[in-house]
């Protein structure tokens, strides 16, 4: 299958289909002899692979690392079970963050609700909040 069939299979444009390939994600594909590019299904599980690990939030490098294990006939599944560890926790990570931002904001609301919301020049309004926040 040429490109743009490999990407409307996949979902993804076949700029990003390119860009993998430079990246060494996907591998050169075979050729035509009038140059296009030529997949076959093996290229499209690949794909889909990539698109499943980046969801999950895993950076190219690794699905390189995990790739290349693949291709030399090693099992990932450690790595994928170190990666899928650390991605949970910098979510959970992530979320904690942000609980205590909804925190401090809902604070912040609070606290500016008590001052005036008429002052053009932001000296004694609720806007001087947000500037101290930096």
């Amino acid at each position: 299958m040429q490109i743009k069939e490999l990407a409307a299979r996949s979902g993804l444009s076949p700029r990003t289909i390119r860009y993998y390939e430079q990246v060494g994600v996907l591998p050169p594909p075979r050729r035509l002899p009038n140059g296009y590019r030529d997949y076959d299904e093996s290229d499209l599980e690949r794909v889909r692979f990539v698109i499943g690990a980046r969801r999950l939030g895993f950076s190219l490098d690794d699905i390189a690392e995990i790739l290349a294990m693949r291709d030399r006939r090693e099992a990932p599944c450690v790595v994928v079970l170190s990666l899928l560890q650390r991605k949970a926790d910098e979510i959970a990570e992530r979320i904690r963050e942000l609980q205590q931002l909804e925190t401090e904001l809902h604070q912040l609301y609070e606290l500016g609700r008590t001052f005036p919301t008429d002052d053009v020049d932001a000296k004694d309004c609720v806007c001087h909040l947000v500037q101290t926040r930096s």
